[in-house]
């Protein structure tokens, strides 16, 4: 099988076409997944996936979370987080209803933070609610060598409290004994290309550790800058039937607003590191 892989972004990202994914043979998926840790996001056009066909397709690359915010599970495949802004007798489906949504990594709070993360679109709004993706390894790579060294063996403060307080209904108490701070090295070594990509981001970063408060503040600051550049920067126009499936460990992401008045329907997994590698570098 021969993959027709076209690039989207100046430093990463690749359109996939032609193909389905819930009819791969081995020899085929390996080849996937080698684009996908090639160019980090993967864009898989015209997918018919029932939500077994999600969970078979993303478990392909590891094992999943199930995620803490339980509320917004799928009831019949727990590993599917629903990201939708539909309310039903009364009750929110999803998470992430229609407003916008800050720079951020799916799991960078937890302990054994995620991999990968796979996103199919089921009902998308008529306007709005775009993607943007960083290359943090491609912003790694051209920081100014002064600033590497500054940072290569720094530790940062992760939080998700912190994301929620901007962005999502809080947690629950028993939801948030389960997500206490956490820490992460400043640069994260990739636990499969051994890559190394800027680890921090807005929505969940709250200070670098040891430092004082305004050099930390000033610093994540430049960070965040310089990551979200344009050079380093693709954003993602939703189509129907577009599953996107993102390098977790090298790419953070932001999503626009969108027309509250149309629905939004999207279904995501989260892919785990092997336990061997889960602890970021």
């Amino acid at each position: 099988m021969t993959l027709d892989i076209r690039p989207l972004g100046a430093t990463f990202a690749a359109e996939l076409c032609g193909i389905d994914v819930t009819r791969l043979d081995e020899a085929a998926f390996a080849r996937v997944r080698d684009a996908w840790f090639e160019h980090g996001i993967l864009v898989l056009r015209d997918q018919r996936l029932g939500e077994e066909d999600l969970v078979a397709f993303s478990r392909r690359f590891g094992e999943l979370e199930i995620h803490v915010r339980r509320e917004y599970l799928s009831p019949d495949h727990p590993e599917i987080l629903y990201v939708s802004n539909i309310v039903e007798n009364g009750r929110r489906v999803g998470i992430l209803s229609d407003h916008e949504v800050g720079w951020h990594y799916d799991q960078i709070y937890l302990p054994r933070p995620a991999v990968g993360s796979c996103l199919y679109a089921t009902r998308l709004p008529s306007s709005g609610g775009d993607t943007s993706f960083a290359d943090m390894a491609a912003a790694y790579d051209a920081l100014p060598p002064e600033t590497r060294e500054r940072i290569d063996g720094a530790e940062a403060n992760q939080s998700y409290a912190y994301f929620n307080a901007g962005n999502s209904v809080p947690t629950n108490e028993e939801q948030t004994a389960r997500t206490p701070d956490v820490t992460h090295p400043l640069v994260r070594t990739h636990p499969v290309t051994g890559r190394k990509a800027l680890y921090v981001c807005p929505g969940m970063t709250t200070h670098i550790v040891g430092m004082a408060a305004d050099e930390s503040a000033a610093l994540l600051e430049e960070l965040y800058a310089w990551s979200t550049r344009e050079a380093f920067v693709y954003r993602h126009e939703w189509r129907h039937g577009d599953a996107v499936l993102w390098d977790n460990a090298c790419t953070m992401h932001r999503r626009e607003p969108f027309d509250g008045r149309s629905q939004r329907l999207m279904k995501r997994t989260t892919i785990l590191p092997p336990p061997a590698l889960a602890v970021p570098r």
